[in-house]
């Protein structure tokens, strides 16, 4: 038995991601480690530790026995306390400490990976004690380490791999939740359609139809008469997507022709991600 082939592209887009990470960091001095990152809160360590400590669970490893400090200010809920344990754990690791782990993780998930041999539909543990099935878990952790992969190369000033495997699983993950995002969190109104045409590395056109009773979909055919257009690059989608950058803050760099109000509640609740 080997890797089931619906699980193939995850497997990819996460080694080409995590191995970035690996060489973006490797050759890093000790106090480049400290540098902020687009995460709040979070240094290139804590990042680096998040992607580490993940990885460590699919592997099975128990999660470490530690009591956060109370005056985390970016940590409020309790998925971000729960995330927040692997990271904090770390805080006063080196950095020869640090690439010495991921190294060794990366080792581990790939002979897991290679020796795979269960079904997509198989349940396996989740944050917080939730189960997901195996396919959704790598589907995610493909996601994470690209979006993660590129937070660093912004806190580096290094660009890259906006057109890498994991680019492509994010936009599929981002596009799925597109339909709640104009529908619910924008309200658009019933029998409406709003377009994306998104240029750049990763480029395309999507349709989100709202029904008649309010349900928002996605689909790759153009609307003859859409109520909105919005238009941006690849990098600003995903940062916005990504909940890594404010409408505010890229409203430069994003057109939006038609109804401006709803254009405008779209984009500052286009995060996808928690």
């Amino acid at each position: 038995m080997s890797l089931h082939p619906s699980l193939q592209t995850y497997a990819d887009a996460w080694a080409h991601a995590v191995e970035a990470i690996s060489e973006l960091v490797t050759p890093l001095a000790e106090g480049e480690w400290n540098q902020p990152t687009p995460c709040p809160g979070w240094s290139v360590r804590d990042i680096v530790s998040h992607v580490i400590g993940l990885d460590c669970e699919m592997l099975g490893d128990p999660r470490p026995i530690h009591t956060l400090p109370r005056d985390l200010y970016h940590v409020k809920t309790e998925g971000q306390r729960y995330m927040e344990m692997q990271v904090d754990v770390r805080r006063h690791h080196t950095a020869p400490e640090m690439t010495a782990e991921l190294e060794y993780t990366i080792i581990r998930r790939n002979r897991q990976i290679r020796n795979e041999s269960r079904a997509p539909e198989t349940l396996v543990r989740g944050p917080l004690g939730s189960e997901q099935t195996l396919e959704l878990a790598m589907r995610l952790r493909a996601f994470d380490v690209w979006v993660h992969e590129q937070d660093l190369r912004v806190a580096l000033r290094r660009p890259g791999n906006l057109d890498s495997p994991g680019a492509y699983v994010a936009r599929d993950l981002m596009l799925h939740g597109l339909g709640k995002v104009v529908a619910k969190k924008a309200g658009a109104p019933a029998n409406s359609a709003v377009v994306f045409d998104v240029s750049g590395p990763v480029e395309f056109l999507r349709t989100v139809r709202v029904d008649a009773e309010g349900q928002g979909t996605v689909d790759n055919t153009p609307s003859l008469g859409p109520l909105v257009t919005i238009a941006t690059d690849w990098e600003t989608y995903s940062r916005l997507a990504c909940g890594r950058v404010t409408y505010a803050a890229v409203r430069d760099r994003v057109k939006v022709e038609g109804d401006q109000e709803l254009g405008d509640a779209i984009l500052g609740n286009f995060a996808v991600t928690p």
